[in-house]
Parts: structure tokens; sequence; C-alpha cells
């Protein structure tokens, strides 16, 4: 998509999750990558009411351009592009939200991921999703972390599009704002799914989730 449709786009979507209760007040960000720079909503934005006119412009090599001031997590973003765009060229779009449900998995002890495999369409539409400890909101060490963990899993053979920020929330990304957010649904779902659970749900065996990587290419 051309700038002016990026634009139109991560509003959209922004507007989206917030009338669905995925985002709140001024929580969360929205970036997309640009052939010549990125675009990313605005410091202390509420996703509900952007204006495509006022989003943060920066170059290349991430100085602002345009717009209102840039989210920090600019920072965070641009590493995530630089490692996953390894494995997946088309990466395109990385959201931030603070959803409710998977925070409130990190408020408990949890393993190195935020879960298991619970439901044929996690191990389909958002795979594996490790957990980074927790680190100050915009801290350089979660970006180090991120990038870490992304090319760990890349080189292991199972590229990843979602990381969890302990006490913060996801990051997802895809090639365009809609599919990222549609891993952030499914992500959030499934993170709901887990609390809803009053024992410790059992997976998916390995014989279930090969039949997925099989039958739908899934990504576990």
């Amino acid at each position: 998509m051309n700038e002016s449709e990026a634009r139109e786009e991560i509003c959209r979507v922004g507007h989206s999750l917030f009338e669905r209760g995925y985002v709140h007040a001024t929580a969360g960000n929205i970036s997309v990558r640009l052939d010549d720079g990125f675009l990313i909503t605005p410091t202390d934005a509420c996703l509900g009411f952007l204006d495509p006119a006022r989003l943060a412009r920066l170059d290349a090599q991430g100085v602002q351009t345009g717009g209102d001031r840039a989210s920090k997590t600019i920072a965070l973003h641009t590493r995530i592009y630089a490692a996953a765009r390894r494995f997946d060229a088309g990466t395109a779009c990385v959201i931030h939200t603070h959803s409710t449900h998977c925070v409130g998995l990190t408020l408990r002890p949890t393993g190195e991921e935020l879960l298991g495999a619970l439901t044929p369409y996690f191990v389909m539409k958002v795979g594996h999703v490790p957990v980074i400890p927790y680190h100050r909101p915009g801290a350089a060490e979660a970006a180090e972390a991120v990038a870490a963990a992304i090319t760990r899993y890349g080189d292991a053979g199972t590229p990843i599009r979602a990381v969890m920020l302990a006490r913060l929330g996801p990051n997802v990304w895809h090639d365009t704002p809609a599919a990222a957010m549609a891993v952030l649904e499914e992500l959030e779902e499934t993170a709901r799914l887990r609390l809803l659970s009053a024992i410790e749900p059992t997976p998916l065996d390995e014989d279930a989730i090969d039949d997925l990587r099989r039958t739908f290419g899934a990504r576990w």
C-alpha cells in the first residue's frame, strides 16, 4: 500500500481496536514500514481517535520528518522490522497493545512462552509467543531482548509473529495492519480462554500440531 493508504489503515485499525476494548486510554501504538521510512502513531495518542495527517513520519534512519511527536516505542518497532524481515520479508506492520488478558497472564507464574498450543487457530494464526522479562516502557534492553527472541526462533526454523512484554503487553507483526490486528485478536482471545479455565488446560498433542502444519502451514 502507498503512504496515503497506510495512514488511513492505521487509523481504521486503531479505531477498531479501541471500540472493541483491545486498547484503552492512550495505551498502545501502531507502525507501518514504508519503502523509505516509517509511520507510527504519536506519543500519548488514543488509538480510537487518530488523525491520518498527524501520524509521525520518520525516514529510513528513524529520524522524524513530519507529524506529531513519534511514540517512544519506534526504537522497538524498528528492531522488530530488522529482525523479523530476515525470516519474512513482507513484514510491514507492528502493533503493540496493553491487552487485558495477555497482561493478566504475566502477573502469575509463567514459563518461557505465554501460552501453549491450546487451540488450532492459535497454533495456525499466532504460533509461539515468547515472554520478554519486564523492563520499563521504552527501555533499550527490551528492544534487544525482543530482537534476540525473533532471531532465536527464526534460526530454529519456527519464525514468530508475536512477543509478550511482561506486565506491559504484546507486540505482533505481519504484512498489513489488518493482518497484524488478526494476530492480536487471536492472541488476546486465547489468553482470555486460558484465564477462564479453572484448571491447567491440556495442549494439543504433537500429532494434532503436525496435522495443522501439513494442512495449513502452521508455524509451530
